[in-house]
């Protein structure tokens, strides 16, 4: 008798056990701000594989990893609108400085993609490498993607496809239209980019030779990303002098193209210009009445990061780098410049110009490792040291490293910047790669936005200044973007969608970053999931690389 007992109560145990609802991840007690905009709730969220299952009271259930959210936001991971870690992640896939900020979608192409990519090309890029040095197996941006992925990312990936890059591939750096073939070789490109998955066309306007396309040539572009569901997003061709007259240009592409636009960064460069927030808000608000899909992004400071290109004017640059640098050696061209680079003009956007002195540009980027001690010094700072004025030391160094010398640019108002993040239609992006301060990034600088933009939403703008409420925030951060980009089960959570997921302490959430000791991590995001597995675990990476590819609407899988 006492065998068939012991049977039965084995019986009854095992019964009671599969009874109970069981997840590979059970969060219990967190307050939910699910990034639809409404207010936090509380409750649990169970996850199994890479889908939420559950959110719910899931008090009877059990969880191969469980964790208690008291006191913790748990809400969908954020999407970066503009990250530039496409070749740090290659290096480091474990997207450290964003991770712990909560990110878990990189988005690429800011003018530039890393496809398609002609064999010259790969040659230029080989050769253009600085501290981070790779092969380049790939020729389309749908393979570039794919090669990320498979050597391994902790965040998800996606990209326009670079409207710079298209006229490379065609036109080369050349000042004139492409031919109707060339035109025709273009939109086939942009074809198959869209059929790969690239999210729409992404712009650059005042770099060389973005800056040759005409209106036209970017309206004919964006006809076919239209064609097939996606956005033309833009670095407007001014973001200065002449920016009401490049959100014109903006407005019109997306009206003539029948396309979503959104501007890259929004921002009045330089203090002649922060008065002009209220015509831009009245240009985009009239669009948007008027039956256009206008959005805008931005990132958390007055200061912006690019390079010294960005203060020489488009002609001296036609033709690439090393005409470039010829013409920086040549006395004529010189002299002409030492009057165009301090002179205002509307021809053309000098972030030189934007400034107010020449302190506030720090150079952090070199290539060449005998120039990096002036790492994180000013140009004038440099000019000094060298006994030559800022504009010929700014020369001279774009020659002497072998490229165009990242730079920060002290451009913009603490108050249009708080104006910026109460805009409805407002998402978020670092425009920076994604470090770690290690390894061979220690070699250059970055702007202190790569380890903060995130945080320093949450932390300054919303805890301690109250600009926005957490949850408008979150929005912005999540399902905002996801809807602006088309994107399928991202940026919400809901049962159904993708477990991608940060928990954070709004309390304690931070940025640690400064400009003078740039790579400092974000504090207070404790835990980070990216399709279902921890990547961030009580703050610290779990080495983990489930980052997939998440493709645009136009996707046409093989």
């Amino acid at each position: 008798m006492r065998p068939l007992l012991s049977l039965l109560a084995t019986l009854i145990l095992l019964y009671g056990c599969t009874d109970k609802e069981s997840y590979d991840v059970l969060i219990r007690n967190g307050q939910l701000i699910d990034g639809s905009g409404g207010p936090a709730f509380t409750a649990d969220v169970g996850i199994r594989g890479d889908t939420i299952a559950a959110i719910a009271a899931l008090s009877g259930a059990q969880g191969k990893i469980e964790i208690d959210a008291t006191g913790l936001v748990v809400a969908p991971g954020f999407i970066n609108m503009l990250s530039w870690a496409t070749e740090s992640l290659i290096e480091d896939g474990r997207s450290q400085s964003d991770i712990r900020q909560g990110v878990t979608l990189e988005v690429f192409g800011e003018g530039t993609s890393m496809g398609p990519l002609s064999e010259q090309m790969k040659a230029e890029l080989l050769k253009s490498q600085g501290d981070v040095t790779f092969p380049i197996s790939w020729t389309s941006l749908g393979e570039y993607l794919d090669f990320i992925v498979e050597k391994g990312v902790s965040p998800n990936v996606a990209s326009f496809v670079g409207a710079t890059t298209l006229r490379i591939y065609t036109v080369g750096f050349e000042n004139r239209a492409p031919t109707v073939e060339e035109m025709d070789t273009m939109k086939v490109l942009v074809r198959q980019a869209m059929e790969e998955g690239a999210l729409g066309i992404g712009s650059s306007l005042i770099y060389a030779p973005a800056f040759y396309s005409s209106t036209e040539e970017l309206i004919e572009l964006s006809k076919v990303a239209a064609s097939y569901g996606g956005m033309y997003i833009s670095h407007l061709r001014s973001e200065g002098n002449q920016l009401l007259e490049s959100l014109d240009e903006l407005i019109r592409i997306a009206h003539e193209a029948g396309i979503r636009a959104e501007v890259y960064h929004l921002k009045m460069a330089g203090k002649e210009n922060w008065n002009k927030f209220d015509a831009v808000l009245n240009k985009i608000d009239s669009a948007r009445a008027a039956g256009l899909r206008i959005t805008t992004n931005m990132y958390t400071y007055t200061a912006g990061s690019t390079g010294l290109d960005a203060s020489m004017p488009p002609w001296v640059q036609e033709g690439g780098y090393e005409q470039w640098a010829e013409r920086l050696q040549d006395p004529v061209v010189r002299e002409r410049l030492l009057q165009e680079m301090v002179t205002p003009t509307t021809e053309w956007e000098s972030l030189m110009m934007g400034v107010e002195s020449y302190e506030d540009i720090l150079l952090i980027g070199f290539k060449n490792d005998s120039l990096k001690y002036l790492t994180g010094k000013s140009l004038a700072e440099v000019a000094a040291m060298r006994n030559t004025s800022p504009v010929e030391t700014a020369m001279d160094l774009v020659v002497q490293d072998g490229s165009r010398v990242g730079a920060v640019y002290f451009l913009m108002s603490e108050e249009n910047v708080k104006k910026q993040l109460r805009l409805p239609y407002m998402s978020f992006g670092s425009d920076a790669r994604s470090l770690a301060p290690e390894g061979v990034f220690l070699k250059s600088s970055t702007h202190p936005r790569a380890f903060g933009n995130f945080a320093r939403l949450l932390g300054k703008y919303v805890r301690d200044e109250k600009v926005i409420p957490l949850e408008e925030a979150i929005h912005k951060l999540t399902a905002l973007p996801a809807m602006n980009l088309k994107i399928e089960k991202r940026g919400v959570l809901k049962e159904g969608f993708f477990a991608d997921l940060v928990l954070f302490d709004p309390d304690e959430i931070q940025d640690r970053a400064t400009y003078e000791d740039p790579m400092r991590y974000a504090t207070g995001v404790m835990h980070v999931f990216v399709n279902g597995t921890q990547v961030l675990k009580d703050g610290q990476h779990t080495g983990a690389l489930p980052g997939r590819v998440v493709r645009g609407p136009g996707y046409q899988p093989n």
